[in-house]
């Protein structure tokens, strides 16, 4: 009862996460998006910039997600607050039905939800794809927890089909169909997310020694599920196997691996045991795979491989429940329990801060809020005055969050490789606010790109407060100031 209580109580927390719905990182560039598809739904258009260019952004999930702010005329955060908790159900639902597959012992389940989610390091590291409680926390409305959550169904199902055999109703036609169908859904809504999905089909096929009756089936699958993709209407999916330049962002997917990673080592030890009894073990396969493409992703320089890393991660983390629920009565078990325990509970303590994104930091004891790192405070004050559609010159940071109430920047605050002219944009914000710049060059620039507003910090450059070219409007946090430009 106690493990069911702990996993209950889990749940409830990312519940109150939800309400809060704390903001860092990719969140602006989800909100825009669908407040792109809430106004054209059928030609969006670039989400951060105003240019009609395809972007990857609009998958599947998000196109539901603008018809329902379409639809009921919800705010965009109150649907990104839906759709989080559309994602945690499945992320939940889905590794209760994926162990489920693995072991039919009653505390496998919820004990695999707290590995996957506790059973990291000690030193936090937050990324999209990635469920650490602290990560899972700040990225529960991001495409990427849809995508894993849909992910572990999808293995699930994939399981059982291969398991019942050709006579029976599930394992026809149509349910391989749909599984391709799903697969292709993955990979639309987050790419990285479809790649640890892949290599965890393969191995579920693996680890299954379904007969020949399979492969026409799993075919027919794989090819409706690239059909899917080729068809899909708001990007190209596969002109992202063409882009580069995104090593470098990648490149600390490979740094203090150890402190981020060690209580993993647990599962590892679990796997080995699995292995030893099952040479084609689908979990054993599941982590070769991603510690194989993982590995490879860093010897060849190919840092954005590392998005693979979960699948590498997750299968140690589910044997580690797995391995020590099923165990048979006596020392052994009771020293994998004793061992697992002590691994969750370090893991726990270090991610501890993340409880703050629940309830608040002034809530917090003291050696908690030591841990607890403040979300974004956003741009809220800025809407009296800017509307939908507006241009705002601002730098980097602030152009990853102004465009999530519906303005648009100069340049996209991320990379954008559907933007032909995405460098000069950026050439052209960095000339505002270069010290050296003239007047009429940065009236130029605001002319150029119909800019409306600027947001700046008293020390980003640009035009100085008292030009006749900019009145000030209003003041935002930590002396952020908001100027209407001067027509």
């Amino acid at each position: 009862m106690a493990l069911w209580a702990v996993a209950a109580l889990l749940v409830v927390l990312l519940l109150l996460v939800i309400v809060r719905l704390p903001w860092i990182g990719d969140l602006g560039m989800h909100a825009a998006t669908v407040e792109r598809l809430r106004h054209r739904l059928l030609d969006p258009g670039n989400p951060l910039v105003d240019e009609n260019t395809p972007s990857p952004y609009y998958s599947p999930w998000t196109v539901f997600l603008g018809v329902l702010a379409r639809v009921t005329g919800l705010s965009v955060w109150v649907v990104l607050r839906i759709g989080a908790l559309i994602s945690l159900t499945l992320l939940v639902t889905g590794v209760w039905r994926y162990v489920r597959t693995l072991s039919a012992h009653r505390l496998a389940p919820p004990l695999a939800l707290l590995c996957v989610v506790f059973l990291w390091g000690t030193q936090v590291f937050n990324w999209s794809g990635f469920i650490g409680l602290n990560s899972l926390a700040l990225t529960v409305a991001y495409p990427s927890v849809f995508a894993l959550g849909l992910a572990f169904h999808f293995w699930a199902l994939l399981a059982r089909a291969l398991k019942d055999g050709p006579a029976d109703r599930w394992s026809g036609w149509a349910a391989f169909l749909g599984l391709g169908a799903v697969w292709a859904v993955v990979l639309l809504s987050h790419q990285f997310t479809g790649v640890v999905a892949t290599l965890g089909a393969l191995a579920t096929v693996v680890g299954a020694r379904a007969g020949w009756w399979v492969w026409p089936r799993l075919g027919a699958g794989v090819v409706l599920g690239v059909v899917v993709l080729a068809l899909w209407p708001y990007y190209d999916f596969f002109a992202l196997l063409r882009v580069g330049g995104l090593e470098a962002i990648h490149r600390p997917l490979y740094m203090d691996l150890f402190a981020r990673f060690w209580l993993v080592l647990a599962g590892v030890v679990a796997l080995g045991m699995r292995g030893w009894r099952d040479r084609r073990d689908p979990l054993m396969v599941f982590f070769l795979l991603g510690a194989l493409v993982f590995a490879a992703g860093g010897l060849s320089g190919h840092y954005s491989w590392g998005r693979a890393l979960p699948a590498a991660l997750i299968p140690a983390q589910v044997a580690a429940a797995v391995e020590v629920a099923g165990a048979a009565r006596g020392v052994l078990r009771n020293m994998g329990a004793v061992v697992l325990a002590g691994a969750l509970a370090v893991g726990a303590w270090a991610q501890a801060g993340a409880v703050g994104y629940a309830v608040g930091r002034s809530a917090l004891p003291g050696a908690v809020a030591a841990k607890y790192r403040a979300p974004w405070v956003g741009y809220h004050w800025i809407t009296p005055w800017v509307r939908y559609g507006d241009v705002v010159m601002a730098r980097t940071m602030t152009a990853r969050q102004i465009p999530a109430y519906g303005a648009y920047t100069v340049a996209p605050g991320y990379p954008d490789f559907f933007l032909p002219d995405a460098g000069r944009r950026e050439t052209a914000v960095r000339t505002y606010f270069a010290a050296g710049t003239s007047r009429d060059a940065r009236l130029g620039v605001l002319r150029a790109y119909g800019v409306r507003w600027v947001v700046q910090w008293p020390s980003d450059g640009g035009l100085p407060a008292g030009d006749r070219a900019l009145r000030r409007v209003a003041s935002g946090p930590r002396g952020q100031v908001l100027y209407e430009v001067v027509r």
